[in-house]
C-alpha cells in the first residue's frame, strides 16, 4: 500500500478538492503524488488536482508541496 503524503502545516494527510461548481471530494495523495478519492465510487473527473485545501487547516497548495514522499520536510 503507497504511504499517504501529509499537510505541511498541520501533518495530517485529508484534503480536499474542487470542481468549477465548487462542489468538493475528499482525497489522499500518495507518496508517488498521485490523487485518489477517499471513496472509490466518486469520480475526479472535472475536478481541479493542482489545487488541494487541506481538512485540518487553513492550507492549501499544490501536491508537490506535501510531507513525505521524496522532498524534506519544513519545520
Amino acid at each position: 500500500m503507497a504511504k499517504k503524503l501529509s499537510c505541511p502545516q498541520c501533518d495530517i494527510h485529508r484534503f480536499f478538492v474542487k470542481n468549477e461548481k465548487e462542489e468538493t471530494r475528499l482525497v489522499n495523495v500518495t507518496d508517488q503524488f498521485e490523487i485518489v478519492s477517499v471513496n472509490s465510487e466518486e469520480s475526479l473527473e472535472g475536478f481541479n488536482l493542482t489545487m488541494l485545501y487541506c481538512l485540518g487547516c487553513s492550507w492549501k497548495g499544490s501536491p508537490k508541496s506535501l510531507r513525505g514522499g521524496s522532498h524534506p520536510k519544513r519545520y
